[in-house]
Formats: structure tokens, sequence, C-alpha cells
């Protein structure tokens, strides 16, 4: 049997936008998004699109189309967005994906503080 482990070489962002938590989860929610992700105080949601899984296999490009993101210091499993309306968050610390999603979100943020 042959394993090959083909990472993605490059994930493209096409918009980012910095939320607070109560828009963040309520747009989730009111989208259809069924998680959010928790990852060193920050929970993020990020909008992918069917055809970004196509582009990934073909060219080891992962395309997102909106990443919304918001301070979060401590993990909740479940988030409750209103009187019987929750949306998971999944803790995704310790993924390389998501760890390198947030240092590229990190730099934009204090590349816009330094030009603001």
């Amino acid at each position: 049997m042959d394993v090959e482990i083909a990472t993605t070489k490059k994930i493209r962002v096409l918009g980012l936008d910095k939320r607070n938590i109560g828009d963040i989860t309520w747009c989730a929610t009111t989208y259809g998004a069924n998680r959010l992700y928790w990852i060193d105080g920050y929970l993020l949601c990020l909008e992918v699109y069917e055809k970004s899984f196509e582009q990934e296999l073909k060219k080891q490009e992962f395309p997102i189309s909106q990443i919304c993101y918001a301070e979060f210091p401590k993990y909740e499993k479940i988030y409750e967005v209103d009187k019987s309306l929750q949306i998971p968050v999944v803790n995704v610390s310790e993924m390389k994906i998501f760890k390198n999603l947030l240092k590229a979100i990190m730099e934009n943020e204090k590349g816009e503080e330094k030009q603001g």
C-alpha cells in the first residue's frame, strides 16, 4: 500500500473581517454554518464553497471565500447565540492549518494597525 500525504500548499483568503461575538455567531447560525472554530483565544467562522475542494485537489491551493473572526478568550463547546439557538464550537488549536490561518490573520491585523 502506498500512502501519500499531500498537504495544501497555499490557502487564499478572499475576505477577512474582525467582528464582535454577537454578530459573528448570529451571522453563522442564520447563514447555516454548522460550527465555529476556536484557536488560541479567537473564534473563526469560515465560508467555504464546494468548488474550493475541487481547486484544492487540482492545484493544492485552497480558496476560502470569507473568514470572520472575534476575540473569544475561553473555549466553550457550545455557544448560546439566543434563547434555544446554539452553535457548536470546535477546538482546533492543535491543527496546523488553523495555526497558520490565525498567524496570517494576526499579521494582517498588525499591518492594518500600522496603516490606520
